[in-house]
Parts: C-alpha cells; sequence; structure tokens
C-alpha cells in the first residue's frame, strides 16, 4: 500500500533475540489467560444482536425501485413473520451513489438509537463506517456497497434458527509455540487479485510479506493493511483436511516496528462463511495456501 517504505531486514541474530522475548512473554502463564479472554470477546462478538449468526437474507438491489415485504410478488421477499407484506420500498441511485428507504403507510421503523422512522424518505449510508441499521421488532437490515456499483441490501432476524442454535466457537489449546517471531518486508505499490466466494474478483494494495520459522521451515505469508490498522493475512494450511475450515482463515497482526512483528496463530479465527451462507468472504491467494498444518486458533464444527 502506499506510505509503505522498505524495512531493512533481519539478522539472525535480531531473529534469535526475538525469538526469546517471544518464548519468555509466551510462558508467562498471564498470555494464556489473554487469548482466552481474546476469544470470549470474538464469541460475544458473534453471538451479539446483528452478528453473523443472526443474517437471514442477501439481496441484490436493482437500480430504481426494489420493493419489499414478505408477500412473494415483492422484489425483495422476505420470510413470513419477519416483516408486513409491504414494508416499502428501497430506491437505487448509482449515479448519486444514494439509496433511500420508503416505508409504506403504517409501518414504523427505528435507527440504532431507537428514534422512530416516520413516513417520509430516509438516506441509508453505505459506507463501511457509516452504514445504517434500521430496525423493526426480530428484523434489521442494512444496505452495502461492493465494488463495482452493486447494492447490497443485508438482512437479519434476531430469532435465527443459527443463532438459537449455535453450539459455540470451538478452538485449539493454546500453543505457545505458535506464537512465532516475523519479519516484514513491504512491497512498493503491489496488487493482488483477492477472490471471494461468488468467484467474484478484486485488485487489492498488498502491504508487503512476513516471513517466519515454523515447523523447521520458512513460511511467507502476504498481509494487508490500511494505514494505521493491523495487518491483516487471509490464509490456509493443511489442517482445512480435517479439522479447520477448509477455505482458510484470518488473521490479524500487529504493525512491524524496525521491520519485526509477531504472529500469534493462536488468535487465527474463521472468516464470516463459516457461521453464516449470506456472507461473501475473500479466499486466500495462492500464495497464502500452506503447504504445512497450522494446529492453532480456531477449529470449524461443519467437518
Amino acid at each position: 500500500m502506499t506510505g509503505f517504505t522498505f524495512i531493512r531486514m533481519l539478522t539472525g541474530t535480531t531473529l534469535l533475540s526475538v525469538a526469546a522475548a517471544v518464548a519468555h512473554a509466551a510462558a508467562d502463564p498471564a498470555y494464556k489467560a489473554d487469548i482466552e479472554s481474546w476469544r470470549a470477546k470474538v464469541e460475544k462478538s458473534l453471538r451479539s444482536d446483528n452478528g453473523w449468526l443472526t443474517l437471514a437474507g442477501r439481496h441484490e438491489l436493482s437500480s430504481g425501485t426494489n420493493t419489499v415485504g414478505s408477500f412473494r410478488d415483492n422484489q425483495i421477499a422476505l420470510a413470513p413473520g419477519l416483516a408486513p407484506e409491504r414494508l416499502g420500498t428501497i430506491e437505487v441511485d448509482a449515479d448519486k451513489d444514494k439509496v433511500t428507504l420508503r416505508l409504506a403507510s403504517g409501518v414504523e421503523m427505528f435507527n440504532a438509537r431507537n428514534d422512530p422512522i416516520g413516513f417520509s424518505e430516509r438516506t441509508l449510508g453505505t459506507a463501511v463506517d457509516r452504514r445504517d441499521w434500521v430496525y423493526r421488532g426480530r428484523l434489521s437490515f442494512h444496505v452495502i456497497k461492493r465494488d463495482k456499483g452493486k447494492y447490497i441490501l443485508r438482512v437479519s432476524d434476531l430469532e435465527n434458527d443459527v443463532r438459537k442454535n449455535f453450539a459455540g466457537r470451538i478452538w485449539y489449546d493454546v500453543d505457545p509455540g505458535m506464537r512465532v517471531p516475523a519479519k516484514f518486508v513491504p512491497y512498493k505499490g503491489k496488487l493482488i487479485d483477492i477472490v471471494n466466494v461468488l468467484g467474484e474478483s478484486s485488485r487489492e494494495p498488498v502491504a508487503g510479506y512476513l516471513e517466519f520459522r515454523l515447523h523447521g521451515r520458512t513460511q511467507r505469508l502476504d498481509a494487508l493493511a490500511d494505514p494505521g490498522e493491523p495487518l491483516f493475512v487471509i490464509f490456509s494450511d493443511r489442517t482445512g483436511e480435517s479439522t479447520t475450515y477448509p477455505p482458510g482463515r484470518f488473521l490479524q497482526v500487529a504493525l512491524p516496528k524496525d521491520g519485526k512483528t509477531v504472529i500469534d496463530f493462536n488468535k487465527a479465527y474463521n472468516p464470516p462463511c463459516a457461521f453464516s451462507a449470506f456472507t461473501t468472504c475473500p479466499l486466500p491467494p495462492p500464495q497464502n495456501v500452506l503447504k504445512t498444518g497450522i494446529a492453532a486458533g480456531e477449529k470449524f464444527r461443519g467437518h
């Protein structure tokens, strides 16, 4: 990504010192408690209202007016009991990048502050940092903008059976040996293809690669990043054949200092697609498909 400069690669002596520091930290009982606390937080987030387990629909909106409701002749037909037969309309004006909700007469919804939305039109924000959830009883939804001018209505049901029946995330035991020092080597203006589960491809800026030793071999992973945000890694490994989510897992890595950072595979976690059929997750690029097994982090109940 822009803004990164080339960073000096680690010497063998530096790597040894980082490894010693990592081993010392991992031996601390507080380390296991920290991992367990983090895992509890991601479990709570998954189970929350409007979390991935509540998703009950994903509908691509057409340009112009889209009718919404539970009656089957609506362009966006929601499940019976989840919405009135005629909820209203959602109008998409791609030229103005504007999405407008208009509720049918007698239908009331609420915003995130629990303020009522009247019968007049309401513009729905679609940017990542200002998506507008609107609510009506067990129903909630918001609109997201995807590449190539697509607008997607994402629908949630607080009483979704997936949420009610979810048995919980499952994890490998915390393994200090899966917290490894790494060196970060930045790219300059490099783009890579990221393909999602629908086969859609996008060109994404890649910050650089992480190099580390695991199972007696040197491994590399490409990492994405936004300015000021942790490095983001999409990877898969041989455990996908038996215990982990086959398409791959996600991992956040602290921003490097002087070309050094630490990868903690105990915090590898499943993408939303492992929990919901109504999500579109990115897949690991070919260079992030490891030939070794990473028996750490989150497992998958679907096997």
